[in-house]
């Protein structure tokens, strides 16, 4: 064997040894993708029921949302007619008592003047 054999079968044993070293980390790099691929499936398994629960949570939700809805308009109508309600006696039952009112303050003042003596009257 020559000198040129010899650092062949060197050169070759080294590339060998190289090639070992770097097969350990792409071996572990390898486990490590597994695992990934182990919990991202078992993620996807467990959002997939998830999801299939918000979504019934919504449709409840938008159907709750519905009926207050119902009850919120319900309430202004009922509100709209109590105003119309309350406007209406004003108008009947107000006017007339005003006036009612301001009739009695005018005779319980003349008969209150009428009986008090005159003041600052000198009588001959």
């Amino acid at each position: 064997m020559s000198g040129g054999d010899i650092a062949g079968l060197i050169a070759a044993g080294v590339f060998a040894l190289l090639v070992l070293l770097l097969a350990v980390p792409i071996l572990k790099l390898g486990g490590v993708f597994d695992e990934v691929r182990t919990s991202i499936r078992s993620i996807s398994d467990g959002a997939t029921p998830l999801m299939d629960e918000v979504t019934a949570t919504v449709t409840t939700t938008n159907e709750q949302l519905k009926k207050v809805d119902g009850i919120s308009s319900n309430v202004s109508d009922a509100s709209a007619n109590i105003s119309a309600l309350s406007s209406l006696m004003a108008a009947t039952v107000g006017s007339p008592l005003i006036k009612v009112a301001a009739f009695s303050y005018g005779v319980r003042s003349a008969f209150s003047t009428r009986k008090k003596p005159a003041t600052g009257r000198r009588s001959r």
